[in-house]
Protein backbone atom coordinates (compact mmCIF):
# COMPACT_ATOMS: atom_id res chain seq x y z
CA UNK A 1 0.00 0.00 0.00
CA UNK A 2 1.22 3.51 -0.78
CA UNK A 3 2.68 5.51 2.07
CA UNK A 4 0.71 8.41 3.59
CA UNK A 5 2.10 11.13 5.82
CA UNK A 6 0.33 11.77 9.11
CA UNK A 7 -1.31 14.88 7.62
CA UNK A 8 -2.53 12.93 4.59
CA UNK A 9 -3.84 10.09 6.74
CA UNK A 10 -5.80 12.49 8.94
CA UNK A 11 -7.22 14.22 5.88
CA UNK A 12 -8.26 10.91 4.29
CA UNK A 13 -9.91 9.77 7.53
CA UNK A 14 -11.93 12.98 7.74
CA UNK A 15 -13.12 12.62 4.11
CA UNK A 16 -14.10 8.98 4.66
CA UNK A 17 -16.06 10.06 7.73
CA UNK A 18 -17.88 12.68 5.64
CA UNK A 19 -18.58 10.10 2.93
CA UNK A 20 -20.01 7.51 5.32
CA UNK A 21 -22.06 9.79 7.55
CA UNK A 22 -23.18 12.68 5.35
CA UNK A 23 -22.92 11.48 1.75
CA UNK A 24 -24.04 7.84 1.98
CA UNK A 25 -27.65 8.54 3.09
CA UNK A 26 -28.20 10.64 -0.05
CA UNK A 27 -26.54 8.41 -2.66
CA UNK A 28 -29.46 6.20 -3.68
CA UNK A 29 -31.94 9.07 -4.07
CA UNK A 30 -29.48 11.17 -6.07
CA UNK A 31 -28.78 8.25 -8.39
CA UNK A 32 -32.49 7.56 -8.91
CA UNK A 33 -33.34 11.21 -9.61
CA UNK A 34 -30.16 11.95 -11.55
CA UNK A 35 -29.58 15.07 -9.46
CA UNK A 36 -26.77 16.31 -7.26
CA UNK A 37 -27.75 17.50 -3.79
CA UNK A 38 -27.14 21.24 -3.38
CA UNK A 39 -26.66 20.67 0.33
CA UNK A 40 -23.79 18.27 -0.40
CA UNK A 41 -22.13 20.82 -2.67
CA UNK A 42 -22.40 23.46 0.06
CA UNK A 43 -20.87 20.99 2.50
CA UNK A 44 -17.96 20.38 0.11
CA UNK A 45 -17.30 24.10 -0.14
CA UNK A 46 -17.48 24.56 3.62
CA UNK A 47 -15.00 21.74 4.15
CA UNK A 48 -12.52 23.18 1.65
CA UNK A 49 -12.91 20.28 -0.77
CA UNK A 50 -13.41 22.50 -3.81
CA UNK A 51 -10.04 24.23 -3.62
CA UNK A 52 -7.57 21.65 -2.32
CA UNK A 53 -4.50 22.84 -4.24
CA UNK A 54 -5.40 26.52 -4.40
CA UNK A 55 -3.08 28.69 -2.26
CA UNK A 56 -4.59 30.15 0.88
CA UNK A 57 -4.20 33.70 -0.47
CA UNK A 58 -6.91 32.84 -3.05
CA UNK A 59 -9.15 31.16 -0.48
CA UNK A 60 -7.99 27.59 -1.01
CA UNK A 61 -6.62 24.88 1.26
CA UNK A 62 -3.02 25.14 0.05
CA UNK A 63 -2.72 21.37 -0.35
CA UNK A 64 -1.17 19.08 -2.97
CA UNK A 65 -2.25 17.02 -5.96
CA UNK A 66 -1.87 13.92 -3.79
CA UNK A 67 -4.40 15.38 -1.36
CA UNK A 68 -6.79 16.08 -4.24
CA UNK A 69 -6.44 12.40 -5.18
CA UNK A 70 -7.08 11.33 -1.59
CA UNK A 71 -10.26 13.42 -1.63
CA UNK A 72 -11.47 11.98 -4.94
CA UNK A 73 -10.58 8.41 -3.96
CA UNK A 74 -12.25 8.59 -0.55
CA UNK A 75 -15.51 10.08 -1.85
CA UNK A 76 -15.60 7.56 -4.73
CA UNK A 77 -15.63 4.71 -2.21
CA UNK A 78 -19.19 5.80 -1.44
CA UNK A 79 -20.34 7.79 -4.49
CA UNK A 80 -18.34 8.19 -7.73
CA UNK A 81 -20.83 10.88 -8.85
CA UNK A 82 -19.79 13.39 -6.19
CA UNK A 83 -16.16 12.37 -6.62
CA UNK A 84 -16.14 13.46 -10.26
CA UNK A 85 -17.62 16.83 -9.29
CA UNK A 86 -14.73 17.56 -6.94
CA UNK A 87 -12.31 15.96 -9.41
CA UNK A 88 -13.20 18.33 -12.27
CA UNK A 89 -13.16 21.30 -9.89
CA UNK A 90 -9.68 20.52 -8.56
CA UNK A 91 -7.68 18.74 -11.26
CA UNK A 92 -9.09 20.53 -14.31
CA UNK A 93 -10.65 23.93 -13.54
CA UNK A 94 -8.57 25.14 -10.59
CA UNK A 95 -5.43 23.49 -11.93
CA UNK A 96 -5.77 25.23 -15.30
CA UNK A 97 -6.30 28.63 -13.70
CA UNK A 98 -3.34 28.16 -11.36
CA UNK A 99 -1.03 27.14 -14.20
CA UNK A 100 -2.17 29.47 -16.97
CA UNK A 101 -4.35 32.23 -15.54
CA UNK A 102 -3.19 35.81 -15.07
CA UNK A 103 -2.93 37.19 -11.56
CA UNK A 104 -6.11 39.18 -12.20
CA UNK A 105 -7.97 36.04 -13.33
CA UNK A 106 -6.78 34.12 -10.27
CA UNK A 107 -7.87 36.89 -7.91
CA UNK A 108 -11.29 37.18 -9.56
CA UNK A 109 -12.21 33.53 -10.09
CA UNK A 110 -10.34 31.33 -7.62
CA UNK A 111 -11.89 32.68 -4.38
CA UNK A 112 -15.48 31.95 -5.50
CA UNK A 113 -14.41 28.60 -6.98
CA UNK A 114 -13.10 27.68 -3.54
CA UNK A 115 -16.08 28.99 -1.59
CA UNK A 116 -19.30 28.88 -3.60
CA UNK A 117 -19.00 28.47 -7.41
CA UNK A 118 -18.79 25.18 -9.28
CA UNK A 119 -16.53 25.17 -12.35
CA UNK A 120 -16.80 23.24 -15.60
CA UNK A 121 -14.33 22.25 -18.34
CA UNK A 122 -15.76 22.44 -21.87
CA UNK A 123 -13.70 20.82 -24.62
CA UNK A 124 -15.80 18.04 -26.21
CA UNK A 125 -18.30 18.47 -29.04
CA UNK A 126 -20.59 16.16 -30.98
CA UNK A 127 -18.04 15.77 -33.77
CA UNK A 128 -14.90 15.99 -31.63
CA UNK A 129 -14.71 13.36 -28.92
CA UNK A 130 -11.48 11.39 -29.22
CA UNK A 131 -10.50 13.79 -32.02
CA UNK A 132 -10.86 16.58 -29.48
CA UNK A 133 -9.12 19.25 -31.52
CA UNK A 134 -11.44 18.96 -34.50
CA UNK A 135 -13.78 21.23 -32.52
CA UNK A 136 -16.08 23.53 -34.48
CA UNK A 137 -16.77 26.18 -31.84
CA UNK A 138 -15.42 29.46 -33.17
CA UNK A 139 -14.19 32.63 -31.47
CA UNK A 140 -14.15 35.77 -33.55
CA UNK A 141 -12.03 38.67 -32.36
CA UNK A 142 -13.96 41.82 -31.46
CA UNK A 143 -12.46 45.19 -30.54
CA UNK A 144 -13.32 44.58 -26.86
CA UNK A 145 -13.03 40.81 -26.74
CA UNK A 146 -14.33 37.75 -28.58
CA UNK A 147 -17.63 36.45 -29.97
CA UNK A 148 -18.05 32.71 -29.38
CA UNK A 149 -20.30 30.60 -31.57
CA UNK A 150 -20.91 26.86 -31.27
CA UNK A 151 -22.03 23.96 -29.09
CA UNK A 152 -20.28 21.78 -26.54
CA UNK A 153 -21.42 18.30 -25.58
CA UNK A 154 -20.93 15.90 -22.63
CA UNK A 155 -19.82 18.68 -20.30
CA UNK A 156 -19.45 17.58 -16.66
CA UNK A 157 -20.78 19.86 -13.88
CA UNK A 158 -22.60 21.98 -16.45
CA UNK A 159 -25.96 22.11 -14.61
CA UNK A 160 -24.39 23.38 -11.38
CA UNK A 161 -21.52 25.48 -12.75
CA UNK A 162 -21.16 29.25 -12.63
CA UNK A 163 -17.83 29.38 -14.48
CA UNK A 164 -16.89 27.48 -17.65
CA UNK A 165 -13.50 27.02 -19.26
CA UNK A 166 -14.35 26.90 -22.96
CA UNK A 167 -12.08 25.96 -25.85
CA UNK A 168 -12.77 27.61 -29.21
CA UNK A 169 -10.84 28.12 -32.46
CA UNK A 170 -9.95 31.74 -33.26
CA UNK A 171 -8.01 30.86 -36.42
CA UNK A 172 -9.51 27.66 -37.88
CA UNK A 173 -7.24 27.92 -40.92
CA UNK A 174 -4.36 27.07 -38.55
CA UNK A 175 -6.05 23.86 -37.36
CA UNK A 176 -5.42 22.97 -33.72
CA UNK A 177 -2.86 25.80 -33.51
CA UNK A 178 -5.75 28.26 -33.69
CA UNK A 179 -7.48 26.93 -30.54
CA UNK A 180 -7.66 29.29 -27.56
CA UNK A 181 -9.04 29.08 -24.02
CA UNK A 182 -11.73 31.33 -22.53
CA UNK A 183 -13.37 31.95 -19.16
CA UNK A 184 -17.12 32.11 -19.70
CA UNK A 185 -19.52 33.02 -16.92
CA UNK A 186 -22.97 31.47 -16.78
CA UNK A 187 -24.69 34.85 -17.04
CA UNK A 188 -22.81 36.00 -20.16
CA UNK A 189 -25.21 37.04 -22.92
CA UNK A 190 -25.53 34.38 -25.59
CA UNK A 191 -24.52 31.53 -23.29
CA UNK A 192 -26.91 28.81 -22.09
CA UNK A 193 -26.89 25.27 -20.76
CA UNK A 194 -28.85 22.85 -22.93
CA UNK A 195 -29.99 19.25 -22.66
CA UNK A 196 -28.95 17.22 -19.64
CA UNK A 197 -27.99 13.65 -20.50
CA UNK A 198 -29.81 10.68 -18.92
CA UNK A 199 -26.85 8.41 -18.21
CA UNK A 200 -26.06 4.78 -17.35
CA UNK A 201 -23.80 5.66 -14.41
CA UNK A 202 -22.55 8.58 -12.28
CA UNK A 203 -26.11 9.79 -12.71
CA UNK A 204 -26.07 12.47 -10.03
CA UNK A 205 -23.18 14.19 -11.81
CA UNK A 206 -24.63 16.46 -14.48
CA UNK A 207 -23.53 16.07 -18.10
CA UNK A 208 -25.00 18.69 -20.42
CA UNK A 209 -24.81 20.48 -23.73
CA UNK A 210 -23.57 24.08 -23.81
CA UNK A 211 -24.90 26.55 -26.36
CA UNK A 212 -22.95 29.64 -27.42
CA UNK A 213 -24.88 31.99 -29.71
CA UNK A 214 -22.91 35.17 -30.35
CA UNK A 215 -21.61 34.92 -26.78
CA UNK A 216 -19.44 37.92 -25.95
CA UNK A 217 -16.35 37.20 -23.84
CA UNK A 218 -14.20 40.14 -22.65
CA UNK A 219 -10.58 40.16 -23.83
CA UNK A 220 -9.38 39.85 -20.23
CA UNK A 221 -11.09 36.43 -20.11
CA UNK A 222 -8.69 34.89 -22.60
CA UNK A 223 -6.54 32.38 -20.71
CA UNK A 224 -2.94 32.27 -21.89
CA UNK A 225 -2.18 33.55 -25.38
CA UNK A 226 -4.04 33.10 -28.66
CA UNK A 227 -3.43 29.66 -30.10
CA UNK A 228 -2.18 28.21 -26.80
CA UNK A 229 -5.41 26.27 -26.18
CA UNK A 230 -4.05 22.98 -27.52
CA UNK A 231 -1.09 23.01 -25.13
CA UNK A 232 -3.28 24.11 -22.20
CA UNK A 233 -5.86 21.37 -22.82
CA UNK A 234 -3.30 18.58 -23.24
CA UNK A 235 -1.29 19.47 -20.15
CA UNK A 236 -4.38 19.95 -18.00
CA UNK A 237 -5.90 16.64 -19.10
CA UNK A 238 -2.65 14.88 -18.18
CA UNK A 239 -3.33 15.99 -14.61
CA UNK A 240 -7.05 15.24 -14.87
CA UNK A 241 -6.32 11.63 -15.80
CA UNK A 242 -4.65 11.11 -12.45
CA UNK A 243 -7.91 12.30 -10.87
CA UNK A 244 -9.86 9.78 -12.93
CA UNK A 245 -7.41 7.13 -11.73
CA UNK A 246 -8.18 8.13 -8.13
CA UNK A 247 -11.91 7.92 -8.83
CA UNK A 248 -11.60 4.45 -10.34
CA UNK A 249 -9.38 3.29 -7.49
CA UNK A 250 -11.88 4.62 -4.96
CA UNK A 251 -14.97 3.01 -6.46
CA UNK A 252 -13.15 -0.31 -6.80
CA UNK A 253 -12.26 -0.12 -3.11
CA UNK A 254 -15.87 0.64 -2.24
CA UNK A 255 -17.05 -2.45 -4.11
CA UNK A 256 -14.26 -4.60 -2.65
CA UNK A 257 -15.07 -3.65 0.95
CA UNK A 258 -18.74 -4.46 0.48
CA UNK A 259 -17.84 -7.76 -1.15
CA UNK A 260 -15.42 -8.79 1.59
CA UNK A 261 -18.09 -8.23 4.23
CA UNK A 262 -20.76 -9.98 2.18
CA UNK A 263 -18.81 -13.20 1.59
CA UNK A 264 -18.13 -13.49 5.32
CA UNK A 265 -21.87 -13.35 6.05
CA UNK A 266 -23.39 -15.17 3.08
CA UNK A 267 -23.63 -18.94 3.59
CA UNK A 268 -23.95 -21.71 1.02
CA UNK A 269 -23.52 -25.47 1.54
CA UNK A 270 -23.42 -24.88 5.29
CA UNK A 271 -20.50 -22.43 5.45
CA UNK A 272 -19.61 -18.84 4.61
CA UNK A 273 -18.57 -18.07 1.03
CA UNK A 274 -15.27 -16.76 2.38
CA UNK A 275 -14.34 -20.29 3.50
CA UNK A 276 -14.26 -21.59 -0.09
CA UNK A 277 -10.79 -21.50 -1.61
CA UNK A 278 -12.15 -20.52 -5.03
CA UNK A 279 -13.74 -17.42 -3.48
CA UNK A 280 -10.59 -16.64 -1.50
CA UNK A 281 -8.53 -16.71 -4.69
CA UNK A 282 -10.94 -14.31 -6.38
CA UNK A 283 -10.71 -11.95 -3.42
CA UNK A 284 -6.90 -12.12 -3.46
CA UNK A 285 -6.86 -11.27 -7.16
CA UNK A 286 -9.14 -8.27 -6.60
CA UNK A 287 -6.96 -7.06 -3.73
CA UNK A 288 -3.85 -7.34 -5.92
CA UNK A 289 -5.45 -5.17 -8.60
CA UNK A 290 -6.27 -2.58 -5.94
CA UNK A 291 -2.68 -2.53 -4.73
CA UNK A 292 -1.34 -1.74 -8.20
CA UNK A 293 -4.05 0.87 -8.83
CA UNK A 294 -3.18 2.77 -5.66
CA UNK A 295 0.54 2.72 -6.39
CA UNK A 296 -0.05 4.00 -9.93
CA UNK A 297 -2.28 6.87 -8.83
CA UNK A 298 -0.07 8.20 -6.06
CA UNK A 299 3.25 7.61 -7.79
CA UNK A 300 2.00 9.58 -10.79
CA UNK A 301 0.69 12.35 -8.51
CA UNK A 302 4.07 12.53 -6.74
CA UNK A 303 5.82 12.68 -10.12
CA UNK A 304 3.71 15.67 -11.10
CA UNK A 305 4.42 17.37 -7.77
CA UNK A 306 8.13 16.90 -8.52
CA UNK A 307 7.63 18.50 -11.99
CA UNK A 308 8.46 15.25 -13.82
CA UNK A 309 7.10 14.37 -17.26
CA UNK A 310 3.83 12.51 -16.68
CA UNK A 311 2.51 12.11 -20.24
CA UNK A 312 3.11 8.36 -20.29
CA UNK A 313 2.48 7.76 -16.59
CA UNK A 314 -0.89 9.54 -16.53
CA UNK A 315 -2.05 7.60 -19.61
CA UNK A 316 -0.99 4.30 -18.01
CA UNK A 317 -2.64 5.32 -14.74
CA UNK A 318 -5.93 6.16 -16.42
CA UNK A 319 -5.93 3.07 -18.64
CA UNK A 320 -5.00 0.55 -15.94
CA UNK A 321 -7.27 1.87 -13.19
CA UNK A 322 -10.33 2.12 -15.42
CA UNK A 323 -9.88 -1.38 -16.86
CA UNK A 324 -9.22 -3.06 -13.53
CA UNK A 325 -11.81 -1.10 -11.60
CA UNK A 326 -14.42 -2.58 -13.91
CA UNK A 327 -12.89 -6.04 -13.42
CA UNK A 328 -13.00 -5.69 -9.63
CA UNK A 329 -16.59 -4.46 -9.59
CA UNK A 330 -17.71 -7.10 -12.11
CA UNK A 331 -16.23 -9.80 -9.88
CA UNK A 332 -18.04 -8.22 -6.92
CA UNK A 333 -21.36 -8.56 -8.76
CA UNK A 334 -20.55 -12.22 -9.42
CA UNK A 335 -19.76 -12.91 -5.78
CA UNK A 336 -22.99 -11.22 -4.68
CA UNK A 337 -24.83 -13.53 -7.09
CA UNK A 338 -28.46 -12.59 -7.77
CA UNK A 339 -28.27 -9.97 -5.00
CA UNK A 340 -25.59 -8.15 -6.98
CA UNK A 341 -27.99 -7.76 -9.88
CA UNK A 342 -30.64 -5.94 -7.84
CA UNK A 343 -30.89 -2.35 -6.69
CA UNK A 344 -31.35 -3.52 -3.11
CA UNK A 345 -27.56 -3.75 -2.90
CA UNK A 346 -25.17 -0.92 -3.92
CA UNK A 347 -22.89 -3.18 -5.98
CA UNK A 348 -24.94 -2.72 -9.18
CA UNK A 349 -24.46 1.05 -8.93
CA UNK A 350 -20.69 0.70 -8.59
CA UNK A 351 -20.79 -1.51 -11.69
CA UNK A 352 -22.70 1.12 -13.68
CA UNK A 353 -20.45 3.90 -12.40
CA UNK A 354 -17.25 2.06 -13.32
CA UNK A 355 -17.83 2.05 -17.09
CA UNK A 356 -17.33 5.77 -17.65
CA UNK A 357 -13.68 5.54 -16.57
CA UNK A 358 -12.77 3.97 -19.90
CA UNK A 359 -14.53 6.75 -21.83
CA UNK A 360 -14.16 10.27 -20.46
CA UNK A 361 -11.05 12.45 -20.37
CA UNK A 362 -9.68 10.45 -23.28
CA UNK A 363 -10.96 6.99 -24.20
CA UNK A 364 -8.76 4.03 -23.35
CA UNK A 365 -7.85 3.56 -27.01
CA UNK A 366 -6.44 7.09 -26.95
CA UNK A 367 -4.48 6.28 -23.79
CA UNK A 368 -2.99 3.21 -25.47
CA UNK A 369 -2.07 5.33 -28.48
CA UNK A 370 -0.32 7.84 -26.22
CA UNK A 371 1.57 5.10 -24.38
CA UNK A 372 2.68 3.49 -27.65
CA UNK A 373 3.86 6.81 -29.10
CA UNK A 374 5.89 7.55 -26.00
CA UNK A 375 7.45 4.10 -26.04
CA UNK A 376 8.35 4.26 -29.73
CA UNK A 377 9.97 7.68 -29.70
Amino acid sequence: MYFLSEEEQLFKSSVLDFAQNILLPKVSEMDEKGEMSSDLLKECFQRGYMGIEVPEKYGGSGGSLSMSCLLIESIAQVDPSLSVVVDVQNTLVNSLLLNYGTEEQKQKYLPPLCSSSVGSYALSESSSGSDAFALKTRAKEDKNGFILQGRKLWITNAAEADVFIVFANVHPEKGYKGISTFLVEKNFKGFSVGKKEDKLGIRASSTCELILEDCFVPKENLIGSLGQGYKIAIETLNIGRIGIGAQMYGLAQGAYKLTKNYIKEREQFGKALSEFQAVQFQLAEMRSYLEVMGLLVYNTAKMKEANKNIVNSSAICKWFTSVYAEKVVSQSVNLFGANGFTKEYPIEKFYRDSKIGQIYEGTNNMQLQTIAKQELK
